[in-house]
């Protein structure tokens, strides 16, 4: 199977010490969003892993972690984009990514890390000739240690209004959004970078960037060695083009504090379940209770 760590919180960021512990105990168990009485149990082996996809905004932490994986093919997805505390309160500064995400292309090479630029987020500060400049500023400082970006705009999910209250953005109009698509197409084929969108409804392929996918099966087959074939992800919303994967992530447990999360339903939740978080447990959040039906994910 291939294994998410983690759509729904930064787990290489913020609960290395527990991964580590699941690798070591070969399992994890994880909570069905849509109905907690139902728990899975994946097998963390070798034998039962195809590759790891990992997600993060500081890799920082996790820098020691990374050769302890060399038994699992893997790949990171790194999240660097420029804005202030204002948006993204506990996010490292981006110099900071930057000089991490280094380091981790020197463990591991630029093949098998992913810079994200997103979400591009609209606002009177981040205009469109904002994130021209941004992007190309972190372009000529990444593209050596990387061959591919991912690029998204804000989703207005339900949580992210809420969450998003009080801060000045807007919904960039089609046109804002072509013409600043068709602008980084243009950055990031100077720099020699592959860019595609993550799960965009608009098709910006006509100005120059391709719909994409965050588990991704080229990427995937050049690891493993063979070609991979399967239906998309059904689980993820319209537009993914992912392929299945099981999440080993739990909502509500990301302390980032990024105002447009879709993952937390508030900043305080996740700091109240961090704050109970224990790293011998075989949940990420939690333990076992009455009720619960365990079933092994295959």
């Amino acid at each position: 199977m291939i294994v998410s760590v983690s759509r729904r919180t930064d787990i290489p960021a913020l609960y290395g010490e527990w991964f580590r512990n699941r690798i070591r105990e070969g399992y994890a168990l994880v909570r069905n969003p849509m109905n907690r009485r139902q728990l899975g149990r994946i097998r963390l082996t070798p034998d039962a892993v195809d590759a790891f996809v990992f997600w993060t905004k500081n890799p920082r932490p996790f820098l020691d972690t990374v050769p302890l994986l060399e038994r699992y093919p893997s790949y990171y997805q790194v999240t660097i984009t420029p804005y202030g505390r204002e948006v993204e309160q506990n996010v490292p500064a981006p110099a900071e990514t930057v000089e991490a995400f280094i380091r981790l292309a020197k463990l591991i090479g630029r093949d098998r890390t992913v810079w994200r630029y997103d979400p591009i987020l609209f606002s009177d500060c981040y205009t469109a000739d904002f994130h021209r400049r941004a992007f190309r500023e972190l372009a000529q400082e990444l593209h050596p240690h990387t061959g591919k970006v991912m690029v998204s705009f804000l989703d207005e999910y339900a949580k992210t209004k809420r969450n998003m209250k009080g801060l000045d953005y807007r919904q960039p109009t089609p046109e804002e959004r072509r013409g600043l698509a068709a602008a980084l197409a243009e950055t990031a084929a100077e720099f020699g970078l592959a860019i595609s969108a993550c799960s965009e409804p608009e098709d910006y392929s006509g100005c120059g960037v391709p719909a994409g996918s965050c588990i991704d099966a080229p990427l995937l087959g050049r690891l493993l060695g063979r070609e991979l074939s399967a239906a998309r992800d059904r689980n993820q919303r319209t537009g993914c083009l992912c392929l299945p994967s099981v999440d080993l992530g739990a909502y509500d447990t990301c302390t980032h504090r990024c105002l447009y999360c879709y993952a937390n339903a508030s900043p305080g939740a996740a700091e109240r379940n961090r704050s109970v978080h224990d790293p011998a447990s075989p949940f990420l959040l939690g333990n076992l209770e009455e009720g619960d039906r365990i079933t092994d994910r295959n």
